[in-house]
């Protein structure tokens, strides 16, 4: 799904690969990897010589470009690697989306499919995946200027939706996440090539330092931490549950607190988180009465589209990784 800032149905996913291939050979191009150094290698076999790597790519890379967001709002994203935008929907709008959701969350047929991932010690539905696919509200959203517009002055180009789902957090029994780099994992075990996406979450509920909101370290977006331990086979089937792979040691995690400090930016219901796709973030277990929840849509480049994996030996399932031309059938 390509959000532009032309009508939809004009949109033409631009190739990557020649007509004859439309996706790389996987082999073909871990080899030629192994030729040129990466730029962001993790998943290692022994602690790395460095804690953390400077980052290669900007972080703001379409100021130029018309949308939503202001300069000054541009700034503390490129400075804190986040911002926190409160009650950017609310009233109708809002409650017309906590309803989809809840309609989305207590549909059985979603319950035992690979794409929705219950909690550790029951069978509630934690995350959903695809949901921009699932359901039409969600996709308008998805479209919605006001997100992908926000999307676009930050990733520097028209985005398309790499991820999307819906994260709930239920009181008393919500469990929390451990820190991680959401990009260390897609470059890893996806195939991102560079840091050029951005993540949006739209808060659902009320978030408040009882409920496990989210924390993020300011900053950190702009040192790569790389992980030790190979990625297992099928690692998400296990990772979307409770990630062990692909998180920074605890002494670099303490050099990084220590440096920046965390923030957990909290707010009513309606308001938007936008975090770089390398800030380092995690939450603690619900133990408020209050639910948590919120819908997050993941922008990327076309051209930072997913090839052969860094440090896994093949990519991870489509409703992790979806490609610009995806389709929404095979999920309804």
């Amino acid at each position: 799904m390509t959000v532009k800032s032309t009508p939809l149905n004009a949109v033409t996913a631009h190739k990557q690969y020649s007509e004859m291939a439309d996706t790389p050979n996987v082999h073909t191009t871990q080899v030629q990897r192994q030729q040129v150094q990466d730029a962001y290698p993790s998943r290692l076999t022994t602690p790395p010589e460095k804690t953390w790597l400077p980052r290669q790519d900007a972080v703001v890379k379409g100021r130029q470009l018309s949308g939503p967001l202001s300069q000054a709002q541009l700034d503390e994203f490129e400075r804190k690697g986040f911002l926190f935008i409160p009650n950017l929907i609310e009233g109708a709008e809002l409650e017309g989306l906590r309803q989809e959701m809840k309609a989305l969350m207590s549909n059985d047929k979603y319950l035992n499919q690979d794409f929705s991932v219950t909690e550790p010690e029951s069978q509630e539905i934690r995350s959903l995946f695809a949901v921009h696919f699932l359901s039409e509200r969600l996709g308008k959203l998805a479209s919605d200027e006001r997100v992908a517009g926000a999307a676009r002055q930050i990733i520097g180009d028209d985005p398309y939706v790499h991820q999307s789902r819906i994260n709930y957090k239920p009181g008393f029994a919500g469990k929390g996440f451990n820190w991680h780099s959401d990009f260390e994992t897609w470059h890893a075990e996806d195939g991102m090539p560079a840091m050029h996406a951005v993540s949006a979450s739209l808060i659902l509920t009320d978030n408040h330092e009882f409920n496990g909101p989210l924390m993020l370290i300011p900053g950190s977006h702009k040192k790569f931490v790389p992980c030790v331990g190979e990625t297992p086979e099928d690692n998400h089937k296990s990772s979307l549950k409770a990630q062990e792979v692909g998180v920074p040691s605890p002494e670099a995690l303490t050099e990084l607190v220590a440096e920046h400090g965390i923030e957990a930016p909290k707010g009513k219901a309606g308001g938007l988180l936008l975090f770089d796709c390398n800030t380092l973030h995690a939450s603690n277990a619900n133990l408020s009465p209050d639910p948590r929840s919120n819908v997050f849509f993941v922008f990327n480049r076309q051209d930072n589209r997913c090839q052969a994996p860094y440090a896994a030996a093949k990519q991870r399932p489509d409703f992790l990784a979806h490609s610009p031309d995806q389709q929404a059938q095979q999920y309804r």
